[in-house]
């Protein structure tokens, strides 16, 4: 019993390193030249190496009645479409270290359903959790003359990958008692290469794109990082109990985002968006419980 709980808490960890990084270093690609889309497509390929080995354990047999394939593109394209959101719209347009910490707040869409079209109750701890939210949320798109970010368009886009994420998870929840992880992370894959021409006829190829080192072959290093923190998300679930796997990984990771981001650009930001930080990871903490 011991050594399962070792393993939990070493996939657990793996996942909140590699998505903490991959959350600070993902817009960097970007600001060098290689666009969001061109991005996208290359998370897209870094699926298929965890895949790969996913698969493998599991014979490469994937479920595929009705509804395994229903819930499994459904699935599949909520994450996908929430990314493509994200390196086409929200890194593009605002700093990892106000987008990330909307996005770790996307349970709020899964609980809210759950009460809705599941019957299920929230625990006080739940509400709070949601009310913290819902004040983090405006404390987080503060703006003053002073603010080097203008406008609100980077925050549409931030609460459309909240949205997105938190319905994927919900359907995640449904399909449960369905099907396997490893047949929903196949087909996680699947919707994110199936999306891929989408993104290149989304490019503009007129303008200059850099293919050197810090354009494609960075973004593959970094878009990696997430697709393997997926996998051993994955693991972690398996051998570890998902109240306790959750809220490590949900607050933990956006945390080290945060920190990185603020490290890398050498900058302090408002107390009022500081304030707006502490309660989305408080509010995950919460909602990750639930």
């Amino acid at each position: 019993m011991e050594h399962k709980n070792h393993k939990w808490l070493i996939y657990a960890l793996t996942t909140v390193l590699l998505w903490g990084v991959w959350g600070a270093f993902t817009e960097i690609p970007e600001k060098n030249g290689f666009p969001g889309t061109l991005i996208f497509a290359v998370w897209a390929v870094t699926m298929l190496v965890p895949a790969f080995f996913t698969l493998k354990k599991v014979n490469w047999k994937i479920e595929h009645n009705q509804k395994a394939i229903v819930y499994g593109m459904l699935i599949g394209l909520l994450g996908a479409g929430g990314q493509l959101i994200l390196f086409t719209g929200a890194i593009k347009n605002g700093p990892a270290y106000l987008i990330f910490p909307i996005i770790s707040l996307s349970p709020v869409v899964t609980i809210l359903l759950s009460l809705l079209l599941l019957g299920e109750s929230a625990s006080k701890r739940a509400w709070i959790g949601i009310i913290l939210a819902i004040l983090a949320i405006p404390l987080l798109s503060y703006q003053d003359e002073h603010s080097s970010i203008k406008g609100y368009l980077w925050l549409w886009y931030a609460l459309l990958v909240f949205a997105a994420w938190g319905l994927q998870a919900f359907f995640m929840k449904k399909a449960n008692n369905i099907m396997k992880a490893e047949s929903i992370f196949a087909y996680m894959t699947i919707s994110g290469l199936l999306l891929i021409p989408v993104v290149l006829y989304m490019t503009d190829f007129s303008k200059p794109i850099n293919m050197g080192l810090k354009g494609p072959y960075l973004a593959f290093g970094i878009q990696l990082l997430n697709s393997i923190g997926a996998l051993t998300i994955v693991f972690a679930f398996r051998y570890g109990k998902a109240i306790i796997v959750s809220p490590v990984t949900n607050a933990a990771a956006p945390v080290i985002t945060i920190i990185l981001s603020l490290v890398l650009y050498s900058f302090i930001p408002h107390p009022m968006i500081i304030a707006g930080m502490v309660l989305a990871i408080f509010s995950t903490i919460l909602l990750a419980n639930e």
